[in-house]
C-alpha cells in the first residue's frame, strides 16, 4: 500500500492523462476518503462537481468560445493571482513557466507553442473526469483554505489509485461560464478544477517536477 510520504511525493501536476475511463464508483470512493480532510467547525463548505463525456466536451467547447470574446476572463472578484505579484512569489511562477516550455522545446518568441499548451487546460490536458471546485460566496478566507485541505486530500487519495490530478485554476478565467453551463446558484463560487485520470506516464511533460 502506498505510504502518506510516497503519495506527497507522487503527487504532482499532470498534463497528459491517458483516454482509460475511470469508473464512477472509483471517483466517488476517492471523494469519500477526501471527505476525511480538516474543516474548522466542521463546516465542509465545498461542494463537487463532476463532470465526463459529452458533457465535458461542451463545457471545454463552452470555454474556448467564452475566451475567444473575453480573453481577460472572467475571474471577478476572486483573482487568481494579485494584480502586481510581489518578488520572491513572481519569480518562481515564471520559473516554473519557463521549465515547462523549455521541457516542451517551445521557445520563448513562440507566442503560438504556448498558447496552444495553455489551450490544454480547458480540454483537462485529456482527463477523462473534471471536478469542479464550488464554494459558497457567503464564506471567508479560512473556508476557502479548508476547501484547500480537502483538494489536497483528494490528489492523495487519487495517488494510492493509481490516478493523478492536476489542480487547474486557470478554469477562474471562465468562472461564470462554467457556473451557467453546470446550473451552479449565483449564491455560490467556481474556485477551479481538477483533472483526474490514469497519467501517461510517457508524455514528456509528466517528467516536470517543480
Amino acid at each position: 500500500m502506498t505510504t502518506v510520504t510516497e503519495a506527497l511525493f507522487k503527487r504532482k501536476s499532470i498534463r497528459a492523462f491517458l483516454d482509460t475511463p475511470v469508473d464512477q464508483a472509483l471517483v466517488q470512493k476517492i471523494i469519500e476518503k477526501a471527505h476525511r480532510a480538516p474543516s474548522g467547525g466542521n463546516v465542509q463548505p465545498w461542494k463537487v462537481v463532476a463532470v465526463t463525456g459529452a458533457a465535458k466536451d461542451r463545457l471545454s467547447h463552452a470555454a474556448f468560445s467564452a475566451l475567444m470574446k473575453n480573453p481577460e476572463g472572467e475571474q471577478g472578484d476572486y483573482p487568481i493571482y494579485p494584480s502586481k505579484l510581489a518578488e520572491p512569489y513572481r519569480s518562481r511562477r515564471y520559473q516554473v513557466g519557463e521549465e515547462l516550455y523549455s521541457l516542451l522545446g517551445i521557445a520563448r518568441e513562440d507566442r503560438a507553442g504556448r498558447q496552444q499548451q495553455m489551450a490544454k487546460n480547458f480540454a483537462f490536458f485529456g482527463a477523462p473526469v473534471a471536478l469542479f471546485m464550488v464554494i459558497d460566496r457567503k464564506m471567508g478566507h479560512g473556508q476557502w483554505a479548508h476547501m484547500g485541505m480537502f483538494m489536497q486530500s483528494l490528489a492523495l487519495a487519487a495517488i494510492e489509485e493509481g490516478l493523478g490530478t492536476c489542480m487547474q485554476e486557470a478554469w477562474a478565467m471562465v468562472r461564470e461560464t462554467v457556473r451557467t453551463a453546470l446550473e451552479i446558484d449565483e449564491s455560490h463560487v467556481v474556485y477551479c478544477a481538477i483533472a483526474l485520470g490514469y497519467p501517461d506516464w510517457d508524455a514528456k511533460v509528466n517528467t516536470l517536477q517543480t
